[in-house]
């Protein structure tokens, strides 16, 4: 009996609890379109500004991807031939190799310090100054070329960064909504508030689908630039020293 009775007291409870979520205050329609005809204003546009976030994030991961692949696919070639090149002693050759190679990071580097110290050779400059020349020139294309890998970066950083506050912001207007309703209707019920609740998970889901790929890649991209830029230097004194060796001066 005592059980019987304890069944039925909590069968009472459970109908009182399902009565006070679902009481009349409006239902809930959770596919994307339900959900965005529910949305306000503020959180439309905020899902829209997201929407802008993760398609200008992910045109830059497809460049920055596009340029890393060529780069990469380029500098494979470049590397063999033109030190084949220099190995002869076939400063021109090395130049036109290099100047095949456009998309290579190395080939820009490699070009500029090439170009120097051939108008200095020309010029009949001192040894001393024509290597001091060309170390100069290859730093300047370490730096462009540093700037133009990291190209789009800084804004994918951005986006990583905001994205989650942004959807955050959206959350804050979702349950404003929520208590909106709340204060309309008169009632408190999970129905009353359930649109404001939707809206605000709906920014929040949006914000954090942004920003977690834009992260992700922009801690892989950098990576790979911070690789780039150890080939540049290495390229950059592997030159110098065949500088040195070639007008016979000694450090």
């Amino acid at each position: 009996m005592f059980v019987a009775h304890a069944a039925n007291a909590a069968l009472t409870h459970a109908s009182v609890y399902a009565s006070w979520i679902f009481q009349e205050g409006g239902t809930v329609g959770w596919d994307p379109i339900s959900l965005w005809h529910q949305m306000g204003i503020l959180a439309k546009a905020v899902v829209i500004i997201l929407f802008i976030m993760s398609g200008w994030s992910i045109g830059v991961m497809i460049d920055r991807w596009m340029a890393f692949s060529a780069a990469r696919k380029q500098s494979r070639a470049f590397a063999p031939a033109v030190a084949g090149a220099l190995r002869e002693g076939k400063i021109d050759e090395a130049i036109r190799v290099a100047e095949r190679n456009k998309k290579s990071h190395l080939a820009k580097v490699v070009t500029a310090g090439l170009q120097e110290f051939r108008a200095h050779s020309e010029s009949g400059d001192i040894p001393g100054e024509q290597i001091e020349a060309s170390k100069r020139a290859l730093e300047r294309a370490e730096a462009i070329v540093h700037a133009e890998l990291k190209r789009g970066l800084s804004g994918l950083a951005t986006i990583g960064s905001t994205a989650p506050f942004v959807g955050l912001f959206g959350t804050v207007v979702g349950i404003l909504n929520a208590f909106k309703g709340i204060s309309e209707q008169k009632a408190t019920g999970l129905g009353a508030v359930a649109g404001g609740i939707a809206e605000a998970l709906v920014t929040t889901a949006v914000g954090l689908f942004v920003a977690i790929p834009a992260v992700m890649m922009f801690n892989y991209l950098t990576s790979r630039v911070e690789a780039f830029d150890v080939e540049m230097d290495n390229s950059s004194s592997e030159l110098i020293d065949y500088f040195l060796k070639r007008r016979g001066v000694r450090r």
